[in-house]
């Protein structure tokens, strides 16, 4: 068992440093491999574009966290991250379908939002008991006493772990500008992110809604099956478009 030394000030300064790094990021991915992609979304949307995201993925944090934590036996107000990222794609896609939007606009915030949880993931651990976060008892060998001399999964760190991981995978794509990568970044991060966090959501000691089941189970189903939907339907977008390419007349009025 491992001893992991905690304080509550330790979520914030992760916190600060996670959002500075993934802003940071997106920086560089975008004056490496993201600005047309950038410009492009630009194009198509306005400020509304960034009210709607606020508005969706404040409220979802807040209400997504509280749900879960006004259930346990102790109940405080909470927010969570998955809940931000639920509220905001629902927020933009109903931005998005007002403004007969089509396609992924939510690219450029993938590496930030993939560094924002390796990084901030490491603040919920050194946060410790207090911070609600920590994984039900274990005896495997790496398990962590955060300080009620209990061993405990590290359910932080395999979510880091997790998303270091697509955040490699993701930058190898933008590297060799592979059309996963390029086109649909976000839809794969949610898949990713939806499947990990629902497979740790098993180790947390959180109370259940439906079976084995709690909300953030839920949520990040949702998140697997948006994520896919919207990727199968971006590929028929990109298959109409290029079969429309090759219908066009060409001078001698003959298909090419």
């Amino acid at each position: 068992m491992i001893h992991i030394p905690t304080a509550a000030w330790a979520h914030t300064a992760f916190d600060l440093a996670a959002w500075s790094s993934g802003a940071g990021l997106s920086v560089l991915l975008y004056r490496w491999r993201l600005k047309d992609l950038a410009q492009a979304v630009a194009r198509r949307t306005d400020g509304y574009y960034f009210a709607a995201l606020a508005a969706g993925a404040i409220p979802g944090a807040w209400l997504a966290g509280s749900l879960n934590t006004l259930r346990d036996s102790h109940p405080v107000l909470s927010h969570s991250v998955v809940g931000a990222l639920v509220g905001a794609i629902v927020g933009v896609e109903v931005y998005k379908r007002l403004r007969g939007i089509a396609g992924s606009t939510g690219g450029v915030f993938v590496g930030s939002f993939c560094l924002g949880v390796v990084i901030g993931r490491f603040g919920c651990l050194f946060a410790g008991l207090p911070d609600g976060t920590y994984g039900t008892p274990t005896t495997l060998p790496w398990a962590v006493d955060l300080g009620d001399g209990v061993g405990r999964h590290p359910v932080e760190l395999y979510e880091s772990a997790a998303m270091a991981l697509f955040l490699a995978a993701y930058l190898a794509g933008l590297a060799r500008r592979a059309p996963w990568a390029m086109r649909r970044g976000f839809y794969a991060m949610c898949i990713v992110y939806g499947v990990q966090r629902f497979t740790w959501e098993f180790l947390k000691p959180y109370p259940t809604l439906i079976g084995p089941f709690n909300l953030f189970h839920i949520l990040c189903g949702g998140l697997v099956a948006y994520g896919w939907l919207y990727w199968r339907g971006d590929l028929r977008r990109e298959r109409d478009a290029e079969d429309r390419a090759l219908s066009v007349p060409g001078a001698d009025h003959q298909p090419v």
